[in-house]
């Protein structure tokens, strides 16, 4: 298990990574003992791609399981609980048989992986690798699960920036709109939240549901959605 300062380091790096560019995966292999990390999303709301890879050999294993639609990531956030296996290619791993095929004679061997969720909201999985056969002691398991807490509000906000949203469905004022500053403020009251992530939730459901953030925040303020069960445990 990694000393509490260093952990609090990677933290607050990545607690960073969306406005400074960071990596989204050095602070897993700082703090969890593994060979290789990538982060992904998975499903129809966010698509399915490989946001960060450490490496060519995680990327590539990530590229497999997103053609093949199985794997890991795939059950992690279907499941939203933490996936891990101590040997992929072993006999006994009945899981995942068209991956393991792809995979062939690749290094890949202990696998774990952990969902990315904002609240109800499925974003996507961190994937950690290891040459070797193995799993994460529990203590790990535990620095991982906070880790990608903190990993899926980066990647819900660079899905954000980076997604281009036509003037037809959103106008130029959307963030400083009288309404989305009421929803913000409803929000943020209800759940307990920064500004910050209260918007992002706001945001997060309109881009999920295919709709503006203006509409969304209108059916807030009417009391027509009720946001809170997005961060329900």
């Amino acid at each position: 298990m990694a000393s509490r300062q260093a952990f609090g380091l990677a933290l607050e790096e990545l607690s960073s990574a969306h406005e400074r560019e960071g990596s989204l995966c050095s602070p897993f292999l700082r703090i969890v003992p593994s060979d290789g990390a990538v982060v992904s999303t998975f499903g129809s709301a966010f698509g399915a791609q490989t946001v960060c890879a450490s490496d060519a050999w995680a990327a590539r294993f990530d590229e497999h399981q997103i053609d093949l639609g199985e794997g890991p990531g795939w059950d992690a956030l279907a499941t939203r609980s933490p996936v891990a296996v101590h040997d992929i290619h072993s006999p006994s791993n009945a899981r995942w048989p068209s991956l393991v095929r792809a995979l062939g004679m690749d290094n890949v061997r202990g696998v774990s992986c952990f969902p990315l969720m904002f609240g109800s909201l499925m974003i996507g999985a961190v994937g950690l690798y290891s040459l070797r056969a193995c799993t994460l002691t529990e203590p790990e398991k535990i620095d991982a699960e906070l880790l990608a807490n903190v990993a899926a509000r980066q990647v819900l906000r660079r899905t954000l920036a980076a997604q281009e949203i036509s003037s037809e469905k959103v106008d130029n004022e959307r963030y400083s709109r009288r309404v989305v500053h009421q929803a913000t403020g409803m929000v943020l009251a209800q759940l307990n939240l920064s500004a910050a992530d209260a918007l992002l939730v706001i945001h997060g459901h309109a881009f999920s549901s295919d709709r503006t953030v203006r509409e969304v925040a209108a059916d807030v303020v009417a009391r027509r959605l009720d946001l809170s069960s997005m961060l329900d445990s």
